[in-house]
């Protein structure tokens, strides 16, 4: 259009003057001509130029994309990675707590000669100790309430998968739980297993800013006969499983029933999916293994001659899923472990150091340095068996509202071998569920259900109730609880929680309340025969005993 118009005007410029001749004329007519076909080839160059460009950028650009998409496929094929932090704040009330008064514990480091119990034999201690229960002379325990008013904490989850290939699939996690302010990792010991830094609750109960490994296994899965079986090794799932995940707001998170099993282990797994075998939703049976305690490794008789070693705990077990349409489902779980021993190895600071002398007298060490110790059992002390029924429906179907209920019946049997020849328990007679010498098996029951409603702007409202007998006892020491197992209370637990979606699952508010109302003592631990609390002697409460407790908590989660 430019060189149209610039002929234009030399032509009228040029035509109108009388100053040329015709034969001028004639001559610049061509020259102008000339010059328009020379600027028409330009512009076609310039134009093919440019469209060369633009197709060598779009190349480059189709190229560029090949590449990041190969790189970020490559990447994902080897691994992919999901985050969960959890911020959660909780208010502690501990009402009518127990303790022996200070007069009963400064006799185990009072001399046996001057009317205490240090340095006497087995039998001088538990002579003098009955004839203070035969005469009286046990004094009450003290009472008092305890308060923490805010403890905040984080939780830390790094989810790994990969897939190499449909066979072939790896599953690992890494974790950290920490108070704020507190990154010790140790903890004083009252009496509890979760005072102690153990390999089944290293990331499960806050134990300072240590990145642990939680799991790591992987999974082969094959066809046999049109039945689908997998296989798998390693570090296990074996912690918040069903039916956690509705207060947690989360999928299934572990295999094994938190009502028995809530625990850190390695071991492996074999599964055979039964759905089309035997036409029924869901069917699958799973065959578990796992490893308690490695008496081998680590330990003062590892590799010793001697007849104090200590033998490896097994587990094994079954779980069966009898039926699931995700509209209902129902599972069965059964553990057995041989040779349950008095502890497993870790470290806590213990407030008075026990041990047996050559000459057969025992002594008693107050820690008054605080040093830390690394505990290790020194008795196999029995056999435990347990079982638990779950079932869970959402009612959806049923009544028009998405309403999930769940309930578990759980039991546990205990079966001593002999007294724990650890100082302290010895002296005490205590071995599994059992004291004072006598050696009998319990059976313990549970009951455990809660419903799921749902709320306005897409919350949930929780409540939860479980209740144990006085000889309950399972392995859950890894529960995701500040205040303790709920779910291995010899008593009452009721917790109700609300659930508020802020961007859908992947950041939600969650307030909380809990309030335990134990009946008996030793909830969750092994050792000694439970004693209800309402008749507690101070011979039981060495260590303080909790009676009732309020946690309190609110807590905000980001997962992707």
């Amino acid at each position: 259009m430019k060189k149209v118009f610039v002929y234009f005007l030399f032509s009228v410029f040029f035509l109108s003057s009388p100053a040329f001749a015709a034969e001028d004329m004639e001559i610049l007519k061509n020259e102008l001509k000339k010059m328009s076909q020379t600027m028409e080839a330009l512009q076609e160059k310039i134009e093919t130029m440019e469209k060369e460009n633009k197709e060598e950028k779009e190349d480059v650009q189709y190229l560029s994309d090949r590449v990041d998409k190969a790189e970020l496929h490559t990447v994902t094929d080897r691994v992919s990675l999901g985050v969960e932090v959890r911020a959660e704040g909780h208010s502690l009330h501990y009402d009518n707590m127990q303790v022996a008064p200070s007069s009963l514990v400064q006799g185990f480091f009072t001399p046996y000669a001057s009317g205490g119990f240090n340095g006497g034999t087995l039998s001088e201690i538990q002579t003098r100790i009955g004839g203070m229960v035969a005469s009286g002379m046990v004094p009450p325990t003290e009472k008092y309430d305890a308060d923490n008013d805010f403890l905040p904490t984080t939780k830390f989850h790094l989810n790994m998968k990969a897939k190499v290939n449909n066979n072939l699939t790896f599953n690992g996690r890494l974790a950290a739980y920490k108070v704020w302010g507190d990154s010790s990792g140790i903890k004083t010991n009252t009496g509890s297993l979760g005072d102690v830094t153990l390999d089944g609750n290293t990331s499960s109960v806050p134990h300072g800013d240590t990145i642990t490994l939680e799991r790591a296994y992987f999974l082969y899965s094959k066809n046999i006969d049109e039945i689908p079986v997998s296989f798998s090794l390693g570090r296990r799932p074996s912690t918040d499983g069903p039916p956690m995940e509705y207060g947690k707001n989360s999928l299934e998170a572990g295999s094994p029933l938190s009502t028995i099993i809530n625990w850190q282990f390695d071991g492996a797994s074999l599964n055979f999916g039964l759905e089309e075998a035997l036409n029924i939703s869901g069917a699958a049976f799973k065959f578990c293994y796992g490893l308690g305690f490695e008496g081998g490794w680590g330990n003062s008789y590892s590799l010793q001659n001697t007849s104090s070693y200590v033998d490896d705990v097994h587990m094994f077990g079954v779980i069966a899923t009898i039926y699931d349409d995700d509209a209902f489902s129902a599972v069965f779980n059964y553990a057995h472990a041989w040779d349950i021993t008095d502890g497993f190895t870790g470290l806590t600071l213990m407030p008075f150091i026990p041990y047996k002398n050559a000459d057969g007298t025992y002594s008693f060490d107050q820690n008054v340095g605080g040093y830390i110790s690394r505990m290790q059992p020194v008795t196999e002390i029995g056999d435990w068996d347990g079982a638990s029924l779950l079932l869970r429906s959402n009612l959806d179907e049923r009544v028009g509202k998405d309403i999930d209920v769940f309930m578990a019946i759980s039991w546990s049997h205990t079966d001593p071998s002999q007294i724990s020849q650890n100082p302290f328990y010895e002296i005490m007679g205590q071995g599994l569920l059992s004291s004072n010498g006598k050696l009998e098996a319990h059976d313990g029951y549970s009951i455990y259900a809660g419903v799921l409603f749902p709320m306005p702007l897409d919350a949930k409202l929780g409540l939860e109730y479980n209740w144990g007998s006085e000889y309950w006892f399972n392995f859950t020491g890894a529960e995701d609880s500040i205040a303790g197992s709920k779910l291995a209370a010899r008593g009452s637990v009721v917790e109700t929680y609300y659930i508020q979606p802020i961007i859908s699952d992947n950041f939600f508010l969650k307030l909380g309340m809990k309030y335990f109302d134990y009946e008996y003592t030793g909830s969750g631990n092994p050792l000694g025969a439970p004693e209800k609390i309402s008749e507690l002697s101070s011979l039981n409460a060495i260590f303080p005993v909790v009676d009732k407790v309020w946690d309190l908590s609110a807590s905000i989660t980001m997962q992707f």
